[in-house]
């Protein structure tokens, strides 16, 4: 019940803070709240794996859990959530006494899900917009079997392999716009309280990219004070993508794709799994496109490391010229 009150009363960015030892627990409820809740126009916002910041990083729109391992305290950890509760933020904190108490944890969330999704009106056991990006997917994969490829795409920017996509609607807001830095100026400039900003990252998950990655929603957090979502694709579709689709239009959206370093063919398929990938891809951004999200697609071309120094250095140099 706790959770929807929260909710409605516009806290409804839920902060994970979770002991080491217990940290991967985050990604599955990450996903359990985010495909659960996220419909109708209605949704908890999960924060999952979000770097901890100051108090002044955090605006009104937040509550925080902390799921505390009492035999492997992170002192870090136990200094900032008292600085949140001494600020005045809602912190529900369990303590867990013992690894096997895990179970109990998923027992526990699985029930208040379900609770907080009948109190807010919604059914917490479909996911319709997981389906919508799926059949979206799917109609660009049958054109890649008609046609050999994926339907040829316009880019409002090209800087060396980085290229820019957006979608007609979306456009409109970057007229004018030729640079990098000035298109993600524009996109951030988009960012509204109460709003979350998620990367949605179709990329190969390594150590580099993913701390560039967590780089990147830490300098939009402490410019602009909202919150922020990392996602991997597939994934990502079957956790927050629900949410995404679903929930209320709070989302701004990056999508981050670049090509396959190394493909393999699906046998009985026409189509490779970097095509495939790709496809959905597309499909998630069309699907977004459709429920009048702002989203904008970054490609970073083959070189994944290089185009993500290149895009942080274009969004850092973006928000210290907009905080000017």
């Amino acid at each position: 019940g706790l959770l929807s009150t929260l909710a409605k009363a516009i806290r409804d960015k839920f902060s994970f803070i979770i002991s080491p030892a217990l940290s991967n627990f985050g990604a599955w409820l990450e996903q359990l709240i985010a495909e659960s809740t996220g419909k109708e126009d209605k949704g908890i916002v999960p924060i999952h794996d979000e770097p901890l910041g100051e108090i002044v990083s955090y605006s009104d729109d937040r509550f925080f859990v902390y799921i505390r391992y009492t035999d492997g305290v992170d002192l870090n950890q136990d200094d900032k959530v008292e600085a949140l509760k001494g600020a005045g933020y809602p912190v529900i904190q369990i303590d867990v006494a013992d690894l096997i108490n895990l179970g109990q944890e998923f027992f526990r969330w699985e029930i208040a899900t379900a609770t907080a999704g009948s109190l807010m009106g919604i059914n917490a056991f479909d996911q319709p917009n997981v389906q919508e990006s799926k059949d979206y997917t799917r109609s660009y994969l049958e054109e890649f079997e008609k046609n050999r490829q994926l339907p040829a795409e316009s880019p409002v920017v090209t800087e060396g392999d980085i290229r820019i996509f957006v979608d007609e609607v979306n456009r409109q807001v970057f007229e004018g716009a030729s640079t990098l830095e000035q298109i993600i100026s524009a996109h951030l400039n988009r960012i509204q309280s109460g709003d979350y900003v998620a990367i949605n990252a179709y990329v190969e998950r390594t150590p580099s990219v993913h701390n560039s990655f967590q780089t990147i929603r830490t300098m939009i957090r402490e410019a602009k004070c909202v919150a922020t979502t990392l996602g991997y694709g597939p994934r990502l579709l079957h956790s927050t993508g629900q949410l995404h689709k679903g929930g209320k239009n709070s989302g701004v959206f990056i999508q981050v794709t670049s090509d396959a370093a190394q493909d393999f063919a699906i046998t009985g398929e026409p189509y490779s799994f970097g095509v495939l990938a790709a496809a959905q891809a597309l499909g998630d951004m069309k699907s977004l496109n459709s429920r009048n999200r702002r989203v904008i697609r970054i490609h970073l071309g083959a070189d994944v490391e290089g185009g993500l120094n290149r895009v942080q250095a274009a969004i850092e140099g973006s928000l210290v010229a907009q905080k000017s």
